[in-house]
């Protein structure tokens, strides 16, 4: 296969250079924008060049992969994300000062003054400087990843391009508001769970650091034979507060590995396949992955964006890796001249019903409501879902608390027992 070097500018502007393996190169650029870069210069190399530049790159790839993972534990921009929940509400605005017939700059001027949040202030100022400055507003959103995705790019660059940026922003803020009552409800289902279980395991941990201590020193003085209950929570006891610092070590070493590694091609497809094999959250994550591929693919194709670059939007926003690699073999497929639901019946990701309706979206030309309506449907089984999670893990964390808590209450009971019998 032939290779091409080049060179290229980064989603926030940053230079980057490169080989790439392609069979034109038309197909070698459409790779790199698939991944935010856009190409400057581009040549084919000769065979010996292309042998001179592989070896090369050998040389240095370990290099470069440690260099990549130590960068992906850049601490997390944390005024970003707290900024992240007006987002909704300044589109919203903006596409009615748009739709009322106010330049982007002049609304862009309103939005600053009426924006409580500083971090966000400073992010619109950067981006109406840039558009003062000729560029277009997608790519001086683009260059704030950090606040604006690529999906939130692509549908404003689409609504640059049909002239009706004020009716992609207004699908935008409606999708983004979706998005986020159904990440609230599902957290919201899942928070007595989780205070459960840290309550829980915050009282085994208070019995096993302070009050067993105090009652096996009675054990100790009397020097009488313990029943094996008794033997096995001093054991346990005894390794956590003597070798407690090895667990910490452990567990932190545990992390890290598991951090690193997840964050490898093969790392994250191996997470996010486990991620839907679960056995109680699995339908769970499933549905969920399926609900935001519904609605994302619908709100794109609504806003005038084609299928295969909705596709391709979509493969870098869903939040499975397996999902986006299924997604970018459809559009493949699709450029290879077939239609949507072959691909998506063939791939065991999604369930037949949404092949199915996708087929007849197809027939029917209405694609975008089929979509709408997978994703109403999925939503009504993501809360119905929900519940029953809840309703499963709150018993069975019941269960195992209860379990725990006994056998720490007969291991201190047992020997009491014994040593009131000796003594009578």
């Amino acid at each position: 296969m032939p290779v091409f070097q080049y060179k290229a500018l980064t989603a926030k502007g940053d230079a980057t250079d490169g080989v790439i393996d392609a069979d034109t190169p038309k197909e070698a650029r459409d790779k790199l924008r698939s991944r935010s870069v856009y190409v400057t210069e581009m040549q084919a190399l000769d065979a010996r060049t292309k042998q001179e530049t592989l070896d090369k790159g050998s040389l240095e790839l370990d290099a470069g992969s440690a260099l990549t993972a130590l960068k992906s534990f850049k601490l997390p921009n944390l005024r970003a994300r707290a900024a992240r929940g007006e987002v909704v509400a300044l589109t919203r605005l903006l596409a009615t000062l748009l739709h009322a017939g106010i330049p982007l700059v002049d609304a862009l001027n309103s939005l600053i003054t009426q924006i409580e949040n500083k971090y966000c202030e400073t992010v619109l100022r950067q981006v109406k400087e840039d558009v003062q400055r000729g560029a277009s507003f997608a790519d001086a959103l683009s260059r704030h990843s950090d606040l604006f995705d690529n999906l939130y790019v692509n549908m404003v660059r689409a609504g640059e391009a049909a002239g009706a940026l004020d009716e992609v922003l207004k699908r935008l803020a409606s999708f983004l508001q979706a998005q986020s009552r159904m990440r609230n409800r599902v957290a919201a289902a899942l928070t007595y769970p989780v205070i459960m279980t840290v309550c829980g395991s915050g009282v085994v941990t208070f019995l096993m650091m302070f009050v067993v201590p105090r009652i096996t020193r009675i054990f100790e003085k009397k020097k009488t034979a313990l029943p094996a209950p008794t033997q096995m929570l001093l054991a346990i006891q005894h390794g956590l507060t003597d070798y407690w610092w090895v667990g910490a070590i452990a567990i932190a070493a545990i992390v890290l590995v598991y951090r690193m590694y997840t964050r490898t091609e093969s790392g994250a497809l191996w997470k996010d396949t486990t991620k839907l094999k679960l056995p109680v959250f699995g339908e769970l994550f499933r549905k969920q992955s399926i609900a935001r591929f519904a609605t994302t693919f619908s709100t794109l194709l609504k806003s005038g964006v084609q299928a295969t670059d909705a596709l391709r939007i979509l493969g870098t926003v869903v939040d499975n890796r397996l999902l986006a690699q299924v997604l970018e073999d459809v559009r493949l497929r699709i450029i290879e001249g077939a239609d949507i639901s072959t691909p998506i019946k063939k791939s065991r990701v999604f369930p037949p019903v949404v092949g199915d309706m996708i087929a007849i979206g197809e027939e029917s030309g209405q694609l975008e409501d089929l979509l709408d309506r997978i994703a109403e449907a999925y939503d009504e089984e993501i809360e119905v879902t929900t519940q029953r999670v809840t309703a499963t893990i709150e018993p069975a964390i019941i269960i195992c608390m209860a379990v725990v808590v006994g056998f720490i209450v007969m291991s201190i009971i047992l020997p009491l027992v014994q040593i009131g019998k000796l003594g009578g």
